[in-house]
């Protein structure tokens, strides 16, 4: 990311255009610490002089013209982790981050826009659903030619179609009779050529010669394949049905009725910066236990996770997957949020991964089954998750693994993308480090850097810092030297799902999920007794009763004006 955002901060300082707005030069400064809260937006390129970077008072290095600092800012919200002082008179370009994503959003809808009207314009694609256009104009590339430059030869073969962008062609044709070529006709900005290599008739029938400088948006024959048909089946599954719906409707009658006053804490199942989750029991059935998210609206307040909690609860409470833990019912009070869940006593997976070391061939083809169920059920939907993790699956008493903490998932719809920076720096997909905008194959990247985790105990993307961890991403799955215990068809999976290119996933091409599905890896997979649950789990955790904890970590009770024992307060839905 670091040369990758030097070459855009370059272009944007010396350009005429759009940037002169929002990069502001910082002339002659004397003194500059990067750790200052002022600071912690901007990202900044070093037109002229010099700087120290030190950490702690101790010396990293010098820097120069042309060099970047700060990148981490334009990405997401984090601390300073060296101080820059300024060794000369500099000057330094710096862009905040709200500008930066703006206009990397907006350069990459307005292009898409672009190719999807071409697109559209083409007879062969005027069927197409806008899904599938959207994702045909993803995978088109810009190739560039020069003035009298052969584009397509007469008699060569060929499978790849191109629509001109920017220039003009000519069109000649070679007869045997004769050897100087007919001029046919010529094409400009609009135009297509090589449609007929998409359907596997390769021998190209005429010359296409650059009639001047010439941009063509080309698509080959594999990638035409790969991405058309199947797509509706995903996108229009229905996962529901009658009798499913009316259990759901009785369920939710039955929550409606219950106030928090209903409840007793037992335990505490986990601990994080946003409050805790504690295991409930309904005082009136003291057999039924619930996990009780509880929320510090004031840290949901200061870290602006307002419209991410909202979503959250709106979608947690839409999905009826058996791998998807359930949300049944929010309260609120004075201080708090409460989110009333499904109790999965088996653990966290990341604990038992991290007492095992790792996993076998075997226990993680049924863990990603899980994941495989879940995100069909969510894609289904057009939400995206986002947040792929060992911690954020949960077993339940049998053993089947849920998908939990919806915090970063989003409604994007079909065929559009999103560009909010958002995940673990180790599953992060490369094209959410270079903000060019993701939807649903980000998740089937992470499922990917998941089977690797659990196969090995690490993922396979992994540095010291998170900007050591994204350069390490960019190079590729094909950089990274796998161990001889991932099998064969482990491997091949799980570099199908991690391809540097989206449109090149497995789970994202024309047939959908069940790419992954009829995997070598899967072979003779029962994915039907998984769905029914009567397939039995690698993995059995011993749970007593329904308030048996013993799966979980402990920890130490809250101090921090912790919640009432009695769950008094507001029973006010949020």
């Amino acid at each position: 990311p670091t040369t990758h955002l030097a070459n855009i901060l370059s272009l944007w300082c010396f350009g005429k255009r759009m940037l002169q707005c929002v990069v502001k030069p910082l002339i002659g400064l004397s003194s500059f610490t990067v750790g200052k809260p002022v600071c912690s937006a901007l990202s900044f390129f070093l037109a002229d002089g010099k700087v120290e970077v030190t950490k702690e008072s101790m010396k990293l290095c010098t820097m120069g013209p042309g060099k970047v600092f700060g990148e981490l800012a334009i990405l997401y919200n984090c601390t300073r982790t060296a101080t820059v002082k300024t060794l000369t008179n500099v000057k330094l370009w710096a862009i905040d981050r709200q500008c930066f994503q703006t206009i990397m959003m907006r350069t990459g809808l307005i292009k898409h826009a672009e190719y999807m009207e071409f697109l559209k314009s083409v007879p062969t694609f005027q069927g197409l659903s806008e899904e599938i256009l959207s994702k045909l104009a993803d995978v088109m590339e810009e190739t560039h030619y020069g003035d009298g430059e052969y584009i397509i030869r007469q008699g060569a073969r060929g499978d790849t179609f191109f629509i001109i962008s920017k220039g003009k062609v000519n069109v000649t044709r070679e007869d045997s009779s004769s050897d100087v070529p007919v001029y046919l006709r010529g094409l400009g900005k609009g135009d297509w050529f090589g449609e007929k290599a998409l359907q596997g008739e390769d021998i190209r029938t005429a010359n296409v010669i650059a009639a001047e400088a010439v941009t063509c948006l080309v698509i080959d024959r594999d990638s035409f394949k790969h991405l058309i048909g199947g797509l509706e089946d995903v996108s229009n599954k229905g996962y529901e049905d009658a009798g499913a719906k009316a259990k759901y409707e009785a369920e939710n009658a039955f929550f409606c009725n219950l106030k928090l006053v209903d409840f007793n804490i037992i335990d505490t199942l986990g601990v994080g910066g946003f409050g805790r989750v504690e295991l409930v029991q309904l005082k009136s059935d003291e057999i039924k236990t619930f996990a009780m998210k509880i929320l510090k609206k004031r840290h949901i307040v200061d870290t602006r996770q307002q419209e991410h909690i909202r979503s959250e609860k709106q979608i947690m409470q839409e999905a009826h997957s058996d791998f998807i833990v359930r949300l049944y019912r929010t309260f609120k009070d004075a201080k708090y949020l409460y989110m009333l869940m499904e109790a999965c006593l088996g653990g966290e997976l990341w604990t038992i991964l991290r007492d095992r070391g790792s996993f076998e061939d075997s226990t993680t083809r049924f863990y990603t089954a899980c994941v495989v169920e879940a995100f069909a059920y969510l894609h289904s939907k057009g939400i995206i998750y986002r947040d792929l993790k060992p911690e954020n699956l949960i077993l339940d008493h049998r053993g089947y693994a849920k998908l939990v903490d919806f915090g970063f998932a989003k409604k994007i719809g079909f065929g559009k993308k999103t560009w909010t920076f958002c995940g673990t720096p180790e599953y992060v997909a490369p094209e959410i480090i270079l903000n060019k905008g993701h939807d649903i194959s980000a998740d089937y990247w992470s499922l990917g850097i998941l089977m690797y985790e659990l196969l090995t105990g690490s993922p396979p993307f992994s540095g010291p810092d998170p900007m050591k961890t994204y350069n390490i991403i960019l190079r590729g799955i094909d950089m990274i030297e796998f161990p001889k215990k991932i099998t064969k068809n482990a491997a091949n999976l799980i570099k199908k799902l991690c391809r540097d290119s989206p449109s090149e996933r497995l789970g994202n091409l024309k047939n959908g999920v069940k790419d992954i599905q009829k995997h070598k890896w899967f072979e003779g997979f029962n994915w039907e007794g998984l769905r029914k649950g009567t397939l039995t789990p690698p993995i059995i955790p011993d749970v007593s009763s329904s308030t048996d904890t013993s799966n979980f970590d402990s920890f130490p009770e809250d101090n921090d004006d912790p919640p009432p024992d009695d769950m008094s307060g507001w029973d006010t839905d949020f």
